[in-house]
């Protein structure tokens, strides 16, 4: 095999790691991603930076077409098609962007790729970004974290890269060994369902007893959070029940619900308590293609959910502060980080990801979750269907 060639496919080899192991979902490993520049930075022809650029997020989203094929309950092609489509966005940007100069040249010209794969419009397929490494390598410090490991990646791709591997290794070493995971505020609590696809689907009031009956389960006075989608469709009837069931417990509960209308729908999180009930949380960016479809209204149909891109980033419950992350939003990175601008007092991330089932989507949405908290050293609630 020719020297070049073996350098390509070795390349290749290690970008798909990089993405494997950093996105398995152990939230320690996160900062394996962080290679990904300088495997980026290695290449020589614009070629080679795509083939390795789609080698790490192919890696890094592998659950995607298993998770579809569950969803759809379909076979597994239609899954590889999405997943393909997926990969679209990181892999022009870091091909566009990539140069043959070398020194900081290319070092600006990544920045400029992480940036563009962090906001919208790219940054609604920006997955697997490794600035969300900044918490497992900075926890605590916040914005000055997420700044030192911008200027880390950056210089990933410099021929100082062996300075800032070393010192990004001494970072993870010293996190890892004094490593703790975010914990919910008291007297917050975070409630794991299995109910499967059920949940969210099953809209009688039989349903709805079950999950009073695990709301009224906890210590008086708790906030209880509920999965995404728990509540089903959210009407007027539901919300009386809810609010009748609860009088006298002293709990307040978060969960989800779609508020569905003429022209669509809004998936929410609710706030539900004896004193009555409201929505709270507005979708940012609910999951594109099976979600989010904006390409209807050009064909002039209705329905889909609404993406309220940068509405709501914190919103308050009872004195509170707190920051919503919905399932898909646990996976980007500007809902986060807008929602941190405005200094939340906790982070409340909820999922309904029964069709994950033989995949690390979730462990991966929790880790992502688990790595800003400790950016940021806020608590975490966290509460799942599967």
């Amino acid at each position: 095999m020719r020297p070049d060639l073996l350098r390509n496919v070795a390349l290749v080899a290690l970008s798909t790691s990089a993405g494997w192991i950093g996105w398995s979902g152990n939230v320690l490993l996160l900062p394996v991603a962080a290679a990904f520049p300088v495997f980026w930075s290695l290449t020589r022809t614009r070629l080679q930076a795509t083939a390795i650029s789609a080698a790490y997020f192919l890696a890094a989203s592998r659950g995607l077409p298993q998770g579809v094929a569950n969803f759809y309950s379909s076979d597994i092609w239609p899954g590889f098609l999405l997943w393909l489509i997926a990969s679209s966005a990181f892999v022009t940007i870091h091909s566009v962007l990539w140069t043959d100069r070398k020194g900081w040249q290319k070092s600006f010209r990544y920045m400029a790729a992480c940036g563009a794969m962090a906001v919208p419009p790219f940054g609604i397929l920006g997955w697997a970004h490794p600035i969300t490494a900044a918490g497992v390598l900075f926890p605590g410090w916040g914005w000055w974290g997420l700044s030192a490991m911008a200027a880390g990646l950056g210089v990933m791709t410099t021929r100082y890269r062996p300075a800032a591997a070393t010192a990004m290794i001494g970072f993870w070493l010293w996190s890892a060994a004094e490593w703790t995971t975010p914990i919910p505020p008291s007297p917050w609590m975070g409630v794991d369902l299995e109910m499967g696809a059920s949940l969210g689907r099953e809209v009688g009031l039989q349903r709805q007893q079950e999950l009073i009956d695990i709301a009224r389960a906890q210590p008086a006075g708790t906030t209880v959070v509920l999965p995404e989608s728990a509540l089903g469709f959210w009407t007027p009837t539901v919300s009386r029940v809810w609010q009748r069931s609860l009088t006298g417990t002293g709990i307040t509960v978060i969960a989800g619900a779609a508020i569905v209308d003429s022209q669509g729908y809004d998936n929410v999180l609710v706030k539900l308590s004896a004193d009555g009930s409201q929505v709270l949380y507005r979708e940012r960016m609910p999951v594109p293609g099976s979600m989010w479809q904006p390409w209807r209204g050009l064909i002039g149909e209705q329905g889909g959910a609404r993406a309220h891109f940068f509405a709501n980033p914190v919103v308050e419950v009872g004195t509170a502060k707190v920051a919503p992350l919905i399932c898909y939003e646990q996976l980007l990175v500007w809902p986060l980080l807008q929602s941190a601008f405005h200094r939340p007092e906790a982070i409340v991330a909820v999922g309904n990801g029964w069709w994950t089932a033989g995949t690390s989507i979730i462990d991966i949405q929790q880790a992502s979750s688990e790595a800003w908290a400790r950016l940021f050293d806020l608590p975490l609630v966290i509460s799942f269907n599967i």
